[in-house]
């Protein structure tokens, strides 16, 4: 009886059959028979196994049609007369010592497919050429996100005969294996076992660029794309056609002085209703029905616009930071937006409408080209767009370099420092520390959802943290809440391997992170606290208090930790008093609804209606089995701990818009878990998961936009009135002109006075310390907190140099009461306070308030300055 049969394709392989079948049947192998598919070779291959037909179990199959690896497979397996069949090159690149250990566990029907792979541990290549190396690489990278194995493109895997009757008449190429796997997505039990591959000594590869070609699309396919030569070309012609007309309006209007914004909006609307008519009727038109629904349309326009938005970014790049002119610049633009829109076109406006593949791969495709997106809307925009108040007075802390400071640790202070070292003190040199700590925040994030449920959860993890509020704006604007999420994230993960998963090693990566954490905000303390009630709550991880490690743990974290506790020693414990008087002496105020409120613009409504009902209402399946419960109660106590410790205080005080932020990274994976569930949940849950699609869209369209506003604007769209915040480049280019003004009627250099604790001095330093060397102080001169001012300001002796105060409103220069008398007495002939419009590119944006001085009379240095939170 025939246990199992090996399928070798082959094609002009007569100086390597002899030795492969040799080797074969020189195994100890229980019994087996060997069918060669041959796909017209013109070398002898053919008579040579005919040879071996006559004195073993050889079969020769012969094809005439075109010759393709796939359909030989699938050919030789329809012809075997067992039911386990094992694939194998002929070119002695798969050893033949290595066949038992690949078919054994189908023949003892542990495992369906059993996959001989290079890239697990023990497996290894040998004499290959490192480009030959580098493609098989890649081909496997870009197979992982709908591909759970490690070897997606081995040719050496044993399987299940009828598993083969599942594959697609459409596939072609040389990857049976990723065919053969993402039929039967989700339904087999799959293993890997390590091999040596071989190069081939004899005969010559038969793998070509169009080869290459093939598997890209084939993936792009199975990925539920719609992307084919055909499609392409079509595409591409669409394109160049949109592309000329594109340019020549752009600079149609370009000339006619409409400015960068309307140009480049008016001739994307123009080019993407030609390419929309084209492509609607031509380019795809194998891909529906010769008209697009209302679904496709609104699709269509989503699409156009997020392109749209991010082209925008890409030419105010070229233009503002590369200085190239905008003429030429048009045409990378343009690029950038027809991958973005033929991408969008093959996935989302015409995807595939028949043979679709499981929703978890569509949940994985969906997941890899938003997070991409929002990647480059990040990369794009990071610099161009202007520091807010925070940011700058963060920088602040980079010039002033030290152990810590007064209102926060020291981490975001040296990411900046380390940024602008490197990119120089700019928009890119600020920011660049917030774009890794995103991505180390999406990693471990990944890491962490992979170890408490499975690979595609982690990935709608990533999407989750990648659209809402809380991950987009941490990875994008640098605080102090930047490194926070970042080693909230790691601290988690490596918490849920020490407590779930009993690694001891996890200890060292919880007591770096904690203590990376710390130096970050001191709210990660809130961490330690679940963690010690998740001790003790869990039986299993109660046994960690009888051991070394969490304490030791917590003494690296505390050494880490050891410059902010340094500084505070030599600062009469500033920091610690600032942090806990904001706790402990605030007025009571009732303010839950806050705290509530702050949480729904992080997550989004559906996003905290999501939290909750994962949170409280959803019960696993699995739950019976004990690590399963474990798992749940970890989620549970990492979230809900943190969360009612800041309900607690929201009763007596109002929270900070940011207090909750990194308390929901916990929640998010089994947010993500709910969103791919099919069956077993109620009524909300799944009315949740049907809005999570608008919310994803809405949330990268309002990313989108926000961005493009603040950097070119938006045509027939004025500037509202939170823009007094922001635009601080005009402003500050604006007070310039007033201190230079004021300089050359007094004789005397002005000292610039911002009337804020510490935005207005931050943000005109900023901006305008390269550029002209200004005395800016903060209002700290006047006795009111200047935070980390009182410390590098402390005083100013009387003098007779002019004051100027700059303030965001009229009221931050004109005081109430016994705060305007003390001010005004502190003075010296104050005069009128006045204001100037700021406009960018033509439209008014905002105003300055400001008022001159002849002189500051001088205070004495007052240990409690008022309002010192």
């Amino acid at each position: 009886m025939t246990l199992f049969t090996i399928v070798v394709p082959t094609l002009n392989e007569s100086e390597n059959v002899d030795l492969l079948l040799t080797r074969i049947f020189e195994q100890k192998l229980p019994e087996f028979e060997v069918i060669v598919v041959d796909d017209g070779s013109t070398d002898g291959t053919q008579e040579k196994v005919k040879a071996w037909e006559k004195r073993a179990q050889v079969r020769l199959l012969e094809r005439h049609g075109k010759p393709d690896l796939t359909t030989s497979i699938l050919a030789g397996a329809a012809q075997a007369r067992s039911e386990v069949v094992i694939v194998m090159d002929a070119d002695l690149s798969h050893p033949p010592e290595r066949i038992a250990a690949v078919i054994a566990p189908v023949l003892a029907n542990e495992y369906d497919v059993v996959v001989g792979s290079r890239y697990i541990p023990g497996g290894s290549t040998e004499n290959w050429p490192l480009y030959r190396e580098l493609l098989s690489r890649v081909g496997g990278w870009i197979a992982r996100p709908i591909c759970d194995v490690n070897d997606a493109t081995s040719g050496f895997f044993a399987f299940r005969r009828e598993l083969a009757t599942a594959v697609s008449n459409q596939a072609r190429g040389y990857k049976i294996l990723l065919e053969l796997l993402m039929a039967h997505y989700g339904k087999l039990r799959i293993k890997e076992v390590p091999i040596t591959f071989h190069d081939r000594t004899y005969g010559t590869s038969k793998l070509s660029f169009s080869h290459q070609l093939a598997y890209i699309q084939r993936l792009i396919t199975l990925a539920g794309g719609t992307v084919t030569l055909n499609t392409a070309g079509r595409f591409a012609l669409v394109g160049l056609f949109g592309v000329l007309i594109d340019a020549i309006v752009f600079q149609w209007m370009m000339s006619r002085d409409a400015g960068l914004a309307l140009s480049h909006f008016a001739s994307f609307f123009v080019a993407a209703t030609v390419n929309y008519t084209f492509n609607s009727k031509w380019a795809f038109r194998e891909h529906h029905s010769g008209y697009l629904q209302w679904h496709q349309f609104g699709r269509f326009l989503t699409v156009g616009a997020l392109a749209l938005l991010l082209r925008g970014g890409v030419l105010a790049l070229l233009v503002y930071v590369l200085h190239i002119p905008p003429l030429l610049a048009i045409f990378p633009a343009i690029v950038t937006t027809a991958a973005v829109n033929y991408l969008g076109s093959a996935f989302y406006v015409f995807p595939r409408d028949t043979d679709l593949p499981p929703i978890d791969i569509r949940w994985r495709t969906a997941t890899i080209g938003i997070v991409i997106f929002i990647l480059l809307l990040r990369l794009v925009y990071f610099g161009l767009a202007q520091l807010i108040p925070d940011e700058a007075y963060y920088w602040q802390y980079a010039q002033h370099m030290d152990l810590s400071f007064y209102d926060h640790p020291p981490m975001v202070a040296w990411l900046i420092w380390f940024g602008t070292s490197i990119l120089g003190d700019n928009e890119f040199g600020v920011r660049i520390g917030a774009l890794l700590c995103g991505l180390i925040t999406m990693g471990y994030l990944y890491a962490l959802a992979r170890n408490l449920y499975d690979k595609s959860i982690a990935m709608r993890a990533v999407l989750l943290l990648a659209i809402l509020p809380i991950g987009f704006a941490s990875g994008l604007l640098m605080t102090p809440d930047a490194p926070l999420i970042a080693t909230w994230a790691a601290t988690l993960y490596y918490m849920e391997r020490a407590l779930v998963g009993e690694k001891r090693i996890a200890w060292l990566g919880i007591g770096i992170a904690f203590g990376l954490g710390l130096l970050s905000k001191y709210s990660l303390g809130l961490i330690g606290i679940a963690a010690i009630v998740f001790i003790l709550a869990d039986p299993v991880a109660r046994t960690w208090l009888k051991r070394p490690h969490p304490y030791l743990a917590a003494l690296l974290a505390l050494i880490l930790f050891s410059p902010v506790i340094m500084w505070n020693y030599n600062n009469d414990w500033a920091s610690f008093a600032f942090q806990s008087s904001n706790v402990l002496t605030s007025p009571h105020q009732f303010s839950v609804h806050y705290l509530f409120l702050h949480a729904i613009l992080f997550l989004t409504p559906i996003g905290f209606l999501a939290g909750a009902v994962a949170l409280f209402t959803i019960k696993r399946q699995v739950t019976a089995l004990p690590v399963e419960k474990r798992k749940l109660l970890f989620v549970q106590v990492f979230t809900g701990i943190p969360f009612v410790i800041c309900l607690v205080l929201s009763i007596f005080d109002k929270p900070q818009l940011h207090w909750t932020g990194p308390i929901w990274l916990a929640i998010l994976p089994t947010i993500a878990w709910m969103m791919g569930r099919s069956d077993h949940l109620g009524v909300l849950a799944k009315r949740i998961q049907a809005m999570w699609r608008l919310t994803i869209v809405t949330c990268i369209f309002a990313y989108a936009f926000v961005l493009h506003y603040v950097v070119l604007g938006i045509p027939g769209v004025p500037y509202p009135w939170f823009t007094e915040h922001y635009f601080w480049r005009e402003t500050a280019a604006e007070i310039m002109q007033i201190a230079d003004q004021v300089k050359k009627q007094s004789g005397k250099e002005p000292i610039i006075v911002g009337m804020s604790k510490w935005s207005v001095a931050s943000a005109l330093y900023f901006y305008t310390h390269d550029k002209m060397q200004l005395d800016i102080r903060s209002r700290n001169l006047f006795g009111d907190s200047g935070a980390m001012y009182n410390f590098w300001q402390p005083s100013q002796a009387p003098t007779d140099r002019p004051i100027i105060q700059v303030g965001m409103k009229r009221r931050h220069l004109d005081k109430i009461g016994k705060q305007r008398e003390e001010i005004q007495a502190l003075l010296d002939q104050p005069g009128d306070i006045e204001y100037r419009v700021i406009e960018r590119h033509g439209k008014p944006v905002r105003r300055v308030y400001y008022r001159i001085s002849q002189g500051f009379k001088g205070r004495t240095p007052d240990a409690n300055p008022r309002n010192p939170i």
